[in-house]
């Protein structure tokens, strides 16, 4: 699979979702419609080639697809909220996850709550 990133680059997050394989469009249009639904103000955006999202200017959260795994990228809210996220592969900023087994979209609504919370 040919990997968004070396795609062509995208200009909208629908160009880089057409890029991804089937499993993992679905799991990322779930994610986009959930991040959508706690930021209806936020604009969609390309940021280092991910599907991301501003709000007031700032960037707020963004999403991709890699080889082998689904990525959200909510930035220091993983921290904030480790103990929910036990059982999820983390590091600093990013919450992985497999297509197959996508992210609830209460725990992305309250991540991107909390991540506007602080400010964006």
């Amino acid at each position: 699979m040919t990997t968004p990133a070396k795609a062509s680059k995208p200009k909208t997050h629908d160009d880089y979702l057409a890029a991804v394989t089937e499993d993992k469009r679905g799991a990322l249009q779930k994610l986009r419609k959930a991040i959508k639904m706690a930021a209806p103000k936020a604009e969609e955006c390309i940021s280092y080639q991910l599907p991301a999202f501003r709000l007031n200017g700032k960037f707020l959260v963004a999403y991709g697809a890699a080889t082998n795994h689904c990525a959200f990228y909510p930035d220091s809210t993983v921290k904030a909220l480790k103990d929910e996220l036990k059982g999820y592969d983390t590091s600093t900023g990013t919450i992985r996850f497999s297509a197959n087994e996508p992210l609830p979209s209460a725990l992305v609504r309250k991540l991107v709550k909390l991540r506007i919370e602080k400010g964006g």
